[in-house]
């Protein structure tokens, strides 16, 4: 087949699409099926590059709005190519109206995944702009999708709520196992660049600086009591915060040396000196990062309005509501290293096979064969 997977930004910052896509669309390459990668970049931006091998990334610049990514060339690149499926990940924005455009013209199934844009939290912030998105950015889009991509049981249910009555297909994202070299590396950079870790063990927050992460209140949870060895590294993609709004919400705390907070937009992942991963999001879709921390061993603290009750289960980390967050964190800061250290043994077990791209793209793939026809 040939295959469209359409993200609006393959940008490190813009979060977890932009890595789990690529991802998807080489793990569908690797089964054999020709696919393209398209994405666009704003001005300033440096246009992501090709691989030597995989899918055909094709970059094409942004127009005025920037923030829709509104790209011409996109759009006379869609139509003049003849897909069997078209991929669209995300919502509320230009490249949707592209995809559904193209699909149309060409007898295509369009496929989207919602990437969490779906759940209530998330469908209820700026209500109002997305009611305009869906009738002037990408009008009669939802009702032309042939098939979602949900990556969870959870958002495929949030799909359902909203009446949307098309197949799902549930497919978590991938996670490769990383390289031992990097992280070692990592690590060493890591420690080079905060000294002030000391022999402290490290509760760690990677995601991106918004709101919908709860970064503020997981801030002044850890600070309402002493935790003297241990250190909350926050690092992020600044988006609705930026670093030093967070330094000075820290400064106004009298608490520099418990909390540190570093920009990760052009740093490798700190997974490496993390001992706890933590994310107490409002929603998540999936929540790339977490797959990340169990594939290399660290457990996680995570809230349960994210897909990841497993955890407990598994006996790599707990998934409570946010009231228990707390408690929780309590009881995994009071753990010893060795308990710690064996949850994380049972996550990179359980995550390894269970969230590996080979999987992902087969079923991906059979669900694109089954609207298809084929």
């Amino acid at each position: 087949m040939i295959v469209a997977q359409i993200v609006s930004s393959l940008d490190l910052r813009h979060g977890g699409p932009s890595r789990s896509v690529r991802g998807l669309a080489s793990g569908l390459a690797a089964l054999g099926e020709q696919v393209e990668l398209l994405t666009t970049y704003s001005a300033g931006e440096t246009p992501p590059e090709q691989p030597a091998e995989g899918p055909r990334v094709r970059a094409f610049s942004r127009q005025p709005p920037e923030a829709l990514a509104r790209s011409k060339q996109l759009q006379r690149h869609l139509v003049a190519q003849a897909y069997d499926i078209v991929h669209h990940h995300g919502l509320w924005l230009r490249t949707l109206h592209y995809a559904h455009h193209a699909a149309r013209l060409r007898g295509a199934p369009l496929v989207v995944s919602p990437r969490g844009m779906m759940s209530p939290w998330a469908w209820r912030h700026r209500r109002w702009k997305k009611m305009l998105a869906a009738s002037l950015v990408h009008p009669g889009a939802f009702a032309s999708v042939k098939g979602w991509h949900a990556t969870c049981e959870a958002e495929a249910a949030d799909i359902r709520r909203l009446g949307f009555t098309q197949p799902i297909c549930v497919a978590p994202n991938g996670v490769a196992p990383p390289d031992p070299a990097a992280e070692a590396t990592s690590a060493q950079m890591w420690r080079t660049l905060l000294p002030a870790v000391g022999g402290r063990r490290v509760a760690l927050f990677y995601s991106r600086l918004h709101s919908k992460k709860r970064v503020i209140e997981l801030i002044d949870l850890w600070l309402s009591r002493s935790r003297d060895d241990w250190l909350l590294l926050i690092v992020g993609i600044p988006e609705q915060y930026s670093v030093s709004q967070l330094d000075a919400h820290l400064e106004r705390s009298g608490a520099r040396d418990r909390v540190m907070i570093k920009d990760g937009s052009h740093l490798p992942p700190p997974y490496a000196i993390a001992s706890l991963f933590v994310l107490p999001s409002h929603s998540e879709n999936f929540g790339l990062v977490v797959a990340e921390a169990l594939v290399r061993g660290v457990p996680v603290l995570t809230t349960d309005t994210t897909p990841w009750q497993q955890l407990d289960a598994r006996g790599a980390g707990r998934c409570v509501p946010w009231k228990g967050f707390g408690a929780a964190l309590d009881e995994a800061l009071a753990s010893s290293a060795e308990a710690l250290a064996e949850s994380g043994a049972r996550a990179r077990a359980w995550a390894i096979p269970a969230f590996s791209w080979h999987q992902v793209a087969h079923t991906v793939r059979t669900f694109y064969q089954e609207l298809a026809g084929r």
